[in-house]
């Protein structure tokens, strides 16, 4: 088979193929190597290699799992790799090689993955886009002009331009929706806890922290969460176990849902009129396939929660930066970070316990307001992003206003977040394109714990209307 036809297929269908022998896993690598290094020199999607590691274990004896002998990549941020540097978008970290994998990392590798190295991220992931001062500009292979989006934008990149099928990512805000929306592909959040953060970590930013991955393909994305979910010893808390597993939700009828959609943001962010389009779009299309669509609007304590979340934030990254100083050895100095890093971080350890502990109280408050709306419906439909995706250097901050990149941001993520400090599962699908050709994703927000609807929905919508077949300008 040649190597195009790989790029075509999801992981899913790559495993299947090794299983038949009809190809050899070093096949699959070197094919992906190939594209790495033909395409990542235009787009800068991937920045840290590990292609011997890869190649050794590809001839080596693999775990039979369900992607047995498939490339794979991993963010540049957690999933912490033996051997293989994490330097989380900073120069601070830029020799920092961790010396165990995390368990997130093993359960990748006992589902036979295969890791060719790192994808680019913001700075401590904290913009939602990836345009580190390390590495540079990841580019979006819908327009190179534009922002891939953030903080996993390597990743969303890597899969959209067809480098892997799948691949790492992680999500605080919107990290892993926000880039699947930019660059038209499928991104899942699931529910707090659903995936392990040990040994290491255990509760990362009061809960707002999820890893999971980028993929073409639904399935791909359900099969990967079975591969890694369920909790790990010493977990200070635990997702609530599915029915079944969540593969088998890929097909199966979800009935007929109740499904609420809003296009006006909760914090007054204009929203534009693509993206309302898009929902308005995916709302008929909801309808058409039976399900109950009503129009609703998400309400909560604006400024008490958009004051609680930025707190909850900046001491989250003082932590990490305190964190990886212990890690690394190093001293934190301004002149090794981005200085709306410096800045955020300097906030953060401004803060007092109290009023972290407080940030905390309001988000909880909040979060219950906000999964009463569950009570009458099974899920809620938003924009995944309030614009289409944003130029490059939208973002950056003048020296004088360091904070300016991070207002920016505000105002990107109004609906994304929302599953952040909730807890609840999201998702962001590809189901529509505007005049420009840009894809504007859609979000789909379900009950806490219930990423099987969201699963059963995901592939109703991707049976109804197909984008696998939708191929950016650059790509394999």
């Amino acid at each position: 088979m040649e190597d195009n036809k790989f790029s075509l297929l999801d992981a899913t269908a790559l495993a299947e193929l090794v299983r038949r022998g009809k190809v050899k896993p070093v096949e699959l690598v070197d094919a992906a190597i190939e594209r790495i290094e033909r395409l990542n020199p235009r787009l800068n999607a991937v920045v840290t290699k590990a292609y011997e590691m890869s190649r050794e274990a590809a001839t080596g004896e693999l775990p039979d799992g369900p992607f047995h002998g498939v490339p794979f990549l991993l963010k540049d941020l957690f999933a912490d790799c033996a051997g293989v540097a994490t330097t989380s978008g900073s120069e601070f970290l830029k020799d920092y090689v961790p010396d165990h994998d995390s368990e997130l990392v093993s359960r990748y590798k006992r589902a036979g993955l295969l890791i060719l190295g790192r994808t680019n991220t913001s700075e401590f992931a904290i913009l939602p886009t990836t345009e580190p001062r390390l590495f540079g500009a990841t580019l979006n292979p819908w327009d190179t002009t534009r922002s891939p989006g953030g903080s996993s934008g390597g990743s969303a990149v890597a899969v959209a331009a067809g480098m892997v099928p799948m691949a790492h990512a992680e999500d605080t805000g919107g990290s892993i929706r926000v880039p699947s929306s930019c660059c038209g592909v499928f991104g899942l959040k699931p529910t707090r806890a659903r995936n392990p953060l040990g040994p290491d970590l255990g509760d990362v930013f009061g809960g707002f922290v999820v890893e999971h991955a980028i993929t073409r393909s639904v399935r791909d994305s359900a099969a990967l969460l079975d591969a890694t979910s369920g909790p790990d010893v010493g977990d200070p808390y635990r997702a609530p176990p599915p029915e079944r597993p969540f593969l088998e939700e890929v097909g199966t009828d979800p009935g007929k849902l109740r499904i609420a959609f809003s296009e006006t943001s909760p914090t007054g962010v204009p929203v534009h009129e693509d993206c309302a389009k898009a929902v308005q779009n995916v709302a008929r299309l909801c309808e058409e396939l039976g399900h109950e669509v009503e129009e609703m609007n998400v309400e909560m304590e604006v400024e008490a929660v958009v004051q609680a979340f930025t707190n909850m934030f900046a001491a989250g990254n003082a932590w990490f930066m305190d964190t990886m100083a212990i890690r690394s050895g190093r001293t934190p100095t301004p002149e090794l970070f981005e200085p709306l890093t410096w800045v955020l971080c300097e906030m953060g350890r401004g803060l007092s316990a109290p009023a972290c502990m407080m940030a905390i109280t309001t988000l909880q408050r909040a979060s219950r307001e906000i999964e009463r709306m569950f009570f009458d419906y099974d899920a809620v439909l938003t924009p995944t992003m309030p614009e289409p995706p944003p130029p490059l250097g939208s973002f950056d901050s003048p020296p004088e206003m360091p904070l300016q990149g991070l207002l920016r941001a505000a105002n990107m993520v109004p609906f994304t977040s929302i599953a952040n400090f909730t807890g609840l599962p999201a998702m962001s699908v590809p189901l529509h394109w505007n005049d420009d050709g840009l894809p504007i994703g859609t979000q789909f927000i379900g009950r806490f714990g219930e990423e099987g609807l969201l699963f059963r929905l995901a592939a109703q919508l991707e049976e109804a209307r197909p984008w696998a077949d939708r191929r950016p300008p650059v790509s394999a």
